[in-house]
């Protein structure tokens, strides 16, 4: 069973770090700093890092974290010049293991060159980077619309139970825009009450599951490049 954990990074990311609670293999999805994961260590070891992209907010605490423990660190190989030193260079349709865990390599260009997201089908779960964030996508930064609307329907064919693991804490502010653009639906309104309800609180608005994001996500709800493009650019001006 893989045991999942969002820890808060810099000022809006997550870092997630997952347990093989067989094996008690570690490993860390997207470590822009290190000491908060040092901190949630403790004395215990970490055998991969997993990385999404090339972005400092998503790359900062490898060295250290290389260093301290010795995991081996994975990340794109068309982006390996970009990214801290691979020992795992991946491709789309790879497949990762630690301990007894498997997961498998998706790409998913739009918001970076390279990106890849990572999906455990044993939880199941859906390591996103800046792909996808709850009631959300990235910023198009190094691609285009059509690259990261086909990069998302990607996920098509995974259950509605999968956890969405994204890399920001981001859901507040996109559930006002999809409030925006959908001012009637009593479901995001719901979502967004929950949500500040949650960060008032001082937790995470996720993971959230697909099957959440494929109802309220105007991202995953646009029909075609168009409509995505469009919604991308009224969300970049809002």
């Amino acid at each position: 069973m893989l045991r999942i954990r969002p820890i808060p990074v810099l000022s809006d990311n997550y870092a997630w770090l997952l347990e093989d609670s067989v094996t008690r293999s570690r490993a860390v999805v997207d470590p822009g700093e290190a000491a908060p994961i040092e901190a949630v260590l403790g004395e215990d070891g970490l055998d991969l890092i997993l990385l999404t992209h090339h972005h400092a907010d998503h790359i900062g605490g490898v060295e250290a974290l290389r260093v301290r423990t010795g995991a081996e660190v994975a990340g794109a190989a068309s982006e390996a010049a970009r990214l801290p030193l691979l020992d795992l260079a991946l491709k789309d349709g790879d497949v990762v293991t630690f301990g007894a865990e498997t997961l498998e390599v998706i790409a998913t260009p739009g918001h970076a060159d390279g990106h890849l997201a990572y999906y455990a089908p044993s939880v199941p779960a859906l390591f996103t980077g800046d792909a996808l964030f709850s009631l959300g996508c990235g910023r198009l930064l190094e691609g285009t619309a059509e690259e990261l609307f086909h990069s998302v329907r990607r996920f098509d064919a995974l259950p509605d139970e999968t956890l969405i693991c994204c890399g920001h804490e981001y859901t507040l502010s996109n559930a006002r825009f999809a409030r925006h653009l959908d001012p009637d639906n009593e479901e995001l309104a719901a979502r967004l009450l929950e949500v500040e309800r949650l960060r008032d609180e001082g937790k995470p608005s996720v993971p959230t599951t697909l099957g959440d994001e494929r109802r309220l996500n105007p991202f995953l709800r646009a029909p075609d490049v168009a409509t995505f493009a469009r919604i991308r650019a009224l969300k970049d001006r809002f």
